[in-house]
């Protein structure tokens, strides 16, 4: 099985990508299109993790940038009814640390924001992933939902979701939030809200 592949990138479109190895075989990878966006231009190398799926009729790859991805990939094609094609469609829209939060908080809406996943498939997907992410280690070393936050998991999340929801960057409010919850662990989401923001206000002043 192949798990792995290093190479040029040859060509890409919505779909995936044509990989040409330094041994000269071309291998044409399926990925998600936040994988594809970010590759690097035609001629450029590209290190994917791959996952390899045999059928009757053919052999299919699919590639990853991170090895936390593929992981992630791997866990939601083993849930009953959910193929590489859905599980491709919920990787493009949200990345390994993205899903975990909507898994935790059981986000029907956010996951029916999928094409081809509706209100009900994404209940039973978000049912059968909550208890399969949590045991998923962070492959990449980057902080993760699964290891992140200090204070309580709900607590943390909805403080994320709230900050996000009036409008601030995730990039800028999580090292604030993890800050914040390592203080006071037992700070519930209100009180943590409300202390990520007089730090924002502080730090603009």
């Amino acid at each position: 099985m192949i798990g792995y592949l290093q190479g040029t990138l040859l060509s890409a479109n919505e779909k995936g990508l044509v990989l040409l190895t330094p041994g000269g075989v071309g291998y044409e990878v399926a990925a998600p299109t936040s994988v594809i966006a970010k590759l690097p231009g035609k001629g450029g190398e590209v290190e994917l993790f791959i996952h390899t799926q045999v059928a009757e009729k053919a052999i299919d790859l699919f590639g990853f940038i991170e090895a936390d991805d593929l992981d992630l990939f791997r866990t939601l094609i083993s849930i009953d009814k959910l193929g590489p094609k859905k599980a491709m469609a919920i990787l493009s829209m949200f990345d390994a640390e993205h899903l975990r939060e909507i898994a935790f908080r059981e986000d029907v809406t956010m996951l029916s924001r999928v094409p081809g996943i509706g209100p009900k498939s994404a209940k039973q997907i978000l049912w059968n992933l909550k208890d399969k992410v949590k045991n998923l280690a962070p492959a990449t070393g980057k902080a993760t939902v699964a290891a992140a936050p200090h204070g309580p998991q709900g607590e943390y999340l909805d403080t994320l979701a709230g900050l996000k929801g009036l409008g601030y960057a995730e990039e800028e409010v999580r090292p604030m939030i993890m800050e914040i919850f390592e203080i006071e662990p037992d700070l519930d989401a209100a009180g943590a809200i409300r202390a990520v923001l007089k730090k924002i206000n502080a730090a603009r002043s």
